[in-house]
């Protein structure tokens, strides 16, 4: 399928000019978006401090005066696998 008109003949439309600038007319096409873009950027900001600032305070709520801590071992024996890991690359030699 050929195009009706050739490449080449179609003027190149840019909203920039030569040294990549914005031309006036991109100031303009843009100009309708500014004020919604900003509304837009505000809204997504509080929300994400609302949902930041909620999770801080349900977190800080948490009570753990229920929860029972075990007391420290009184000696080795009364604590099972209390011994240190061995370390994974290394093997003792006997002599």
């Amino acid at each position: 399928m050929r195009p009706s008109l050739p490449l080449r003949v179609l003027p190149k439309s840019s909203y920039y000019d030569k040294h990549y600038r914005q031309s006036p007319a991109m100031i303009r096409a843009r100009q309708t978006y500014l004020v919604r873009n900003i509304v837009s950027g505000v809204g997504l900001g509080i929300f994400v401090i609302a949902v930041y600032a909620f999770t801080i305070k349900a977190v800080s709520q948490d009570e753990f005066s229920d929860v029972v801590v075990p007391e420290k071992p009184r000696s080795a024996a009364a604590a099972p696998h209390s011994e240190p890991p061995k370390s994974m690359g290394t093997q003792t030699v006997a002599k």
